[in-house]
């Protein structure tokens, strides 16, 4: 049975993509982490030295940290951080137990792009519809939740990269953009080692929808429906991706736990 303040490789798995997901904190030595520079999809790193400025960093989140074995380093800085009022646990094995885990992804680091003050950039057209809203979405919430988006004129993005050390997007041209018949969130996925059922699924619907694809998914043009008419509602691009986050993070469940349901009417009539 795990202690109360340890949480499980298979418990931490169900908690990752969502909004509420605590903040995962890696605290492995550098030299620990050189051996093995990949992270827990989410996860920043952080010195276990500077509990002053990760409980600064945290707010009132909780967390989860996590070192190489879940031994001394994730357990004395988890049970610091509840000494200064958080709810803090540590991850049972650390990165080792994780990797052990079947199915728990590992984001390689050199797949991030470099922070800009406390953060990653990215740039892209403005006006977005699809791929736009959907790849913020993945970024906060598997890669860097602070993660921040420039939307500028599709003439601009190349040159707002450029001079502000942004990660252009979505455009032709950039690493990260479509390849042959697959958009920019499948690059995404295959980029930073994301690949699960639920994404894949859902990336499925988005590359449908996004290429104009309706066959290869049902819900493709439904997306497509929404996506248009959030577009319409909003003229600030990034309230429309607040927006739209909301939903993203609805359709990741669908992908993730409740594809295979289906609805009826009277009740009870359906096959």
């Amino acid at each position: 049975m795990p202690s109360p303040n340890e949480i499980l490789p298979a418990q931490l798995l169900r908690k990752i993509g969502l909004p509420d997901a605590p903040a995962l904190v890696d605290v492995s030595t550098d030299v620990d982490f050189s051996a093995d520079p990949l992270l827990i999809p989410g996860a920043f790193r952080h010195s276990h030295a500077d509990i002053d400025g990760l409980r600064q960093s945290l707010g009132d989140r909780d967390a989860i940290v996590i070192c190489q074995k879940g031994r001394k380093l994730s357990q004395g800085v988890a049970a610091l951080l509840r000494s200064r009022g958080l709810n803090a646990q540590y991850l049972q094995g650390g990165n080792h137990g994780w990797r052990a885990h079947r199915d728990a992804p590992r984001i390689p680091l050199a797949a991030v792009p470099e922070f800009v003050d406390g953060a990653t950039l990215w740039v892209t057209r403005h006006r977005p519809k699809i791929d736009r809203i959907a790849c913020p979405w993945l970024i906060r919430r598997f890669v860097d939740a602070q993660a921040r988006f420039l939307f500028v004129a599709p003439a601009e993005v190349e040159s707002v990269a450029d001079r502000f050390e942004a990660t252009a997007f979505d455009i032709e041209g950039v690493f990260w953009s479509h390849r042959e018949e697959r958009c920019t969130f499948d690059t995404m996925l295959d980029a930073f080692g994301l690949r699960t059922n639920a994404l894949d699924r859902l990336a499925t619907v988005i590359r449908g929808a996004d290429t104009n694809s309706h066959d290869i998914a049902p819900q493709a043009a439904g997306l497509l429906a929404f996506s248009v008419g959030l577009s319409r509602q909003y003229r600030n691009d990034n309230a429309q991706l607040e927006a739209g986050m909301a939903f993203y993070d609805a359709l990741y469940r669908w992908a993730r736990d409740g594809y295979d349901e289906g609805h009826d009417w009277p009740a009870g009539h359906g096959p």
